[in-house]
């Protein structure tokens, strides 16, 4: 049998934590709508309530419309295309140019089809420039179009107090400079706004010590070590963790900056279904059975990768069945917390907290200060070994500029803040602002009769709109109304799955909420959204996990 656990290909050594005190009393478990009773033999335990997530169908009208709203803009597209060939209409499109003609074209003219004939009707939903902090409320610069979102001009007027539903700011900490501030500038006049060097050279401060000491006192640790972005936490310190001869098993619906870590890492990849614990399983048994194709040796690692906050569903990552499987299979676990550090959890500390497991449990805890935090850049957090390792190998920290003294700051500020050592509970009152907004924003959705994904307690809130046309006609009326809101369309989501995402802070209050629940009534019985029918999907199952024993 292929031994999962062995032969490091790098000089550390991940390690297996000793199972939980058999002294916690019995509780029940809730799997996917199934409560059974776990017993505590030193088995880990979970609660009913916090995997219950909604992931309702949508009504069969809904999806064959949305398919005939892509079907007829596609027939037009090609009509389009033959127009612009033909010289008829004119082609705003980039085009290779005559004198490369007999060149190797630069791009395939169809790979751009949809971008030329879809994208660029709704474009003028993306992209709308801010000018101003994104708190609760942001003013916006406005900008017309007149050749049909290809170009865009600003008008110089400036739409002022405009509702964000969109900034992951979910603390209200990415506001405007106020006295609790000061301590940031003071660093600024300090150390300047920049490093100019990687932390392997000259770039390590003191600033970031103070930092990386501070974070693994939050999250219970060991060690921490701080990145300049969050996007490069993942998709460069993967590679220094894993390689070739190790797999990988990626949750389907993992953000772009783990999927292009794991690619970069040359390590095998294969796909999970999101969340589904027999899917997961399935691929854990056959990877020690089977081991590495062709040759059949052991896997020298197996490294379980998902997210904490899924920032498309809503969704809560179900830690304690895969913790469960991580050590029955003496596989690894590798969690993204960009969307639940800070926001999930009684005290913010993430879904390790949330489900009342041991930190020690999680082999890699990686998670970025862009969202909760109001500042940038990442942390990957554990045991020292691995720590330390990763100030040697980390491509990031070999090659990319040091986090600036200011933002470092601003993150020490947040997490004091958070914890409690600036001597307040504006922290803790922040937390349990943000869970209840949360809880009724959610709560008044389903009320009104709209689809919305995701877990009860996640504060991002995904709304489903189907089809393209009322996309773009949503964000355009929300704006109307003074409420900026973030919607999402293919290739981002799948093809009939397009939403607006709401995300809730706790810096909204409850007329700015009501505001925005009104505008969102008004505009589901305008544009017909209201496709609740208050049936569950199996979605995202993949297999009946009615069989499926969390114990060994």
């Amino acid at each position: 049998m292929a031994d999962p656990g062995g032969g490091a290909i790098c000089s550390w050594n991940l390690h297996n934590h000793k199972k939980q005190s058999n002294s916690s009393q019995s509780r029940n478990c809730t799997k996917n709508g199934i409560v059974k009773e776990a017993q505590q033999n030193g088995k880990p335990h979970f609660y009913d309530k916090h995997i219950v997530e909604s992931f309702e169908e949508a009504p069969l009208h809904a999806i064959v419309f949305t398919y005939m709203g892509y079907g007829i803009v596609t027939l037009f597209g090609y009509l389009r295309d033959f127009l612009r060939n033909w010289k008829i209409e004119k082609c705003n499109a980039a085009t290779e140019r005559e004198e490369q003609k007999d060149f190797v074209p630069l791009y395939q003219d169809f790979e751009n089809f949809y971008t030329r004939n879809i994208y660029m009707r709704i474009r003028d939903n993306w992209n709308r420039p801010i000018c101003s902090a994104p708190g609760p409320r942001f003013d916006m610069m406005e900008r017309v179009s007149d050749d049909y979102n290809w170009m865009f001009r600003f008008t110089g007027r400036i739409i002022k107090d405009v509702i964000n539903m969109g900034s992951y700011n979910f603390l209200g900490l990415a506001d405007r400079y106020d006295e609790s501030m000061k301590t940031i500038k003071d660093v600024l006049e300090v150390y300047g706004s920049g490093v100019a060097s990687t932390r392997q050279e000259m770039g390590t401060l003191d600033k970031h010590k103070e930092l990386e000491d501070l974070v693994a006192e939050f999250l219970n640790v060991e060690a921490a070590m701080v990145f300049g972005m969050g996007f490069a936490t993942n998709s460069m310190n993967i590679p220094a963790l894993v390689g070739k001869g190790c797999l990988i098993l990626s949750d389907e619906l993992n953000h772009t900056s783990l999927v292009l870590g794991a690619r970069l890492s040359g390590a095998t990849i294969r796909v999970f279904k999101h969340n589904n614990m027999q899917s997961l399983e399935k691929l854990l048994r056959d990877a020690v059975i089977y081991g590495q194709p062709r040759t059949r040796r052991a896997w020298k690692k197996i490294l379980i990768m998902a997210e904490g906050v899924y920032s498309m569903e809503g969704s809560i990552l179900h830690l304690p069945q895969i913790v469960a499987l991580k050590k029955k299979y003496k596989a690894y676990l590798y969690i993204d917390e960009a969307h639940s550090i800070g926001a999930v959890g009684p005290t913010g500390r993430g879904v390790t907290e949330f489900f009342g497991i041991d930190p020690s449990n999680v082999d890699v805890l990686m998670g970025t200060f862009t969202k909760s935090f109001g500042a940038s850049g990442g942390y990957i957090a554990g045991s020292k070994e691995i720590v330390d390792h990763l100030r040697v190998h980390s491509h990031s920290a070999a090659y990319a500029t040091s986090m600036s003294p200011p933002i470092a700051e601003q993150i020490i500020r947040s997490l004091k803040l958070i914890m409690g050592l600036d001597g307040t509970m504006q922290g803790l009152r922040r937390l349990q602002q943000l869970a209840k907004n949360t809880r009724y924003f959610r709560q008044r959705l389903k009320e009104m009769g709209f689809i919305i994904y995701g877990n009860e307690n996640a504060p991002i809130i995904p709304m489903l709109l189907y089809m393209p046309g009322k996309l773009a006609a949503f964000s355009r009326h929300m704006l109307e109304k003074k409420i900026g809101v973030v919607v999402v369309g293919f290739p981002a989501t799948p093809l009939a799955e397009a939403r607006a995402r709401f995300c809730v802070s706790a810096a909204h209050t409850r007329e700015m909420l009501d505001t925005v629940l009104e505008a969102l009534d008004e505009m589901g019985d305008l544009l017909q959204l209201k496709y609740s029918r208050h049936r569950q999907s199996a979605r995202p199952e993949l297999y009946d996990e009615t069989s499926f024993e969390l114990d060994d």
